[in-house]
């Protein structure tokens, strides 16, 4: 009979405390406007799409099970996140890695991540699941064991409730099971996890209007409006879909920002010039996307090009909105708590993280691919293998903002910006071996934060509302 080294039981040790200390910090967890309103149709039974559906449906069973209010989600989304950190770490110190699996279970600490573990949504919600996914995942695979059907049943599950809750989720997630199950080359797998998310992308709406009975939002005309505009406000004379007068209103009104699409939907400035186009079939409005794309493809690229850059946080201002997570519950009159001033403290450390390049998802993303150059020549190994699993996840699921994002919140990156981190812990040795990828990405890194500081240090200071 063989025993665990003892240093797995320190590890296990180690991260139930750091369970337990961030259910205490934080508890009952941070609701924030989006989840007020999932926790509200929740409690209502009446669901609607702008929202993915599933988490307010498990959202309104454990509330019928457990009762609470924002509790039974923190605590399931908390527990989630520590164990896929601490069975990643339990991993590596099996493996005889104590440093790498103290520097695991420190990324989940850092302030930044554990601060919007905190809030109960649908991103953390698909944070957590990943993670624990990719943890019961290395458990076996970092020693080169096989997988049990049963946990293979868990890991699929899992993901399949990370895709669900979040609409872009399917870039990361569909990625990273191909490459986790699959077999044959890394980029047969790639190919096969792409195709994955054409498939995916047309069956959730099915699920989500089907058996999980949500109703429709129009949620799948904003993409399509958001595009149509930024092309409209650059060619105003030959616009596709706005005519050009709508186009000049939508100059005039400042209604197309780089930031987020939320403009066009104001009532009193700039909804009425969509209106027309609003009440288009979600078809007909991709058809003139298409259409306007063709006609004045420079005119697109500028626009999703301004926007990539700004969720990316790349060159913009200091205080980019959006990259702290809130201290604070959103008011609300359904029952949302909020945690005590410890918490509030936490809240600030993040806030101060969130404006070094730790916060920046234009790094990690850099990071990401200097990662996937230096192990892609290497001989197939458990960590290798792993952390190619993660940075595939991670980069599809950014290079995806460049074509379908809305906005630029920083709470959309935290799968990839974590999943970075732990690749470059796996691969911590191949980094000494790959020396030409690490000198040509060390530069391209440089360049990547010297000039986000630059733009930092002299572009105007954002608006905060």
């Amino acid at each position: 009979m063989t025993t665990q080294p003892p240093r797995i039981w320190t590890v296990a040790g180690v991260t139930l405390v750091l369970l337990v200390g961030s259910l205490a910090l934080f508890w009952p967890g941070i609701a924030m406007y989006d989840s007020v309103r999932q926790f509200a149709q929740g409690l209502a039974g009446a669901y609607e799409d702008w929202h993915p559906p599933v988490m307010a449906r498990m959202w309104s069973g454990l509330h019928a099970a457990v009762g609470g209010t924002s509790e039974p989600m923190f605590g399931l989304q908390m527990a989630l996140y520590w164990a896929g950190f601490g069975l990643i770490a339990a991993s590596l110190a099996r493996l005889r890695r104590a440093r790498a699996a103290a520097v695991v279970l420190a990324i989940g600490a850092l302030p930044l991540f554990l601060g919007w573990q905190a809030v109960v949504l649908k991103d953390t919600q698909m944070l957590g699941a990943v993670l624990a996914a990719c943890g019961a995942m290395a458990w076996w695979r970092l020693r080169g064991a096989r997988v049990p059907v049963w946990a293979v049943v868990a890991v699929a599950a899992l993901l399949a409730y990370a895709t669900l809750v979040r609409a872009n989720a399917v870039f990361a997630t569909v990625p990273l099971a191909v490459m986790l199950f699959g077999s044959g080359r890394w980029w047969t797998r790639l190919a096969l996890g792409l195709a994955g998310v054409v498939a995916v992308l047309m069956v959730a709406p099915l699920l989500n209007h089907g058996p999980l009975g949500a109703a429709s939002s129009g949620v799948e005309r904003t993409e399509a409006l958001y595009d149509l505009a930024g092309i409209a406000v650059r060619v105003p004379d030959a616009p596709v879909g706005f005519t050009s007068l709508e186009a000049r209103a939508l100059r005039a009104g400042h209604c197309v920002k780089p930031y987020f699409w939320d403009p066009l939907g104001e009532e009193t400035r700039c909804a009425p010039i969509v209106a027309r186009l609003q009440s288009r079939p979600a078809g007909e409005l991709y058809r003139l996307l298409i259409a306007a794309i063709v006609r004045n493809p420079l005119a697109y690229a500028a626009h999703r090009l301004a926007h990539f850059n700004s969720t990316e946080r790349w060159l913009v201002p200091a205080g980019w909105p959006g990259a702290a997570p809130p201290a604070r519950s959103e008011p609300n009159s359904v029952g949302l708590g909020n945690p005590g001033a410890a918490a509030r403290g936490w809240q600030v450390a993040a806030k101060w993280m969130a404006e070094t390049p730790l916060g920046w998802p234009c790094a990690w993303l850099t990071v990401a691919i200097v990662g996937l150059a230096a192990a892609v020549p290497r001989a197939s190994a458990p960590p290798r293998d792993l952390a190619l699993v993660l940075l595939v996840s991670a980069i599809t699921l950014e290079l995806s903002f460049g074509v379908l994002s809305i906005a630029s919140d920083l709470r959309y990156h935290l799968w990839p910006m974590v999943a970075t981190a732990l690749a470059t812990v796996l691969l911590w040795g191949e980094w000494r071996r790959s020396k030409r990828a690490v000198r040509i990405g060390g530069l391209a890194l440089a360049m990547v934060l010297i000039a986000g500081t630059v733009a930092r240090l002299t572009l105007p200071t954002p608006p905060t509302s």
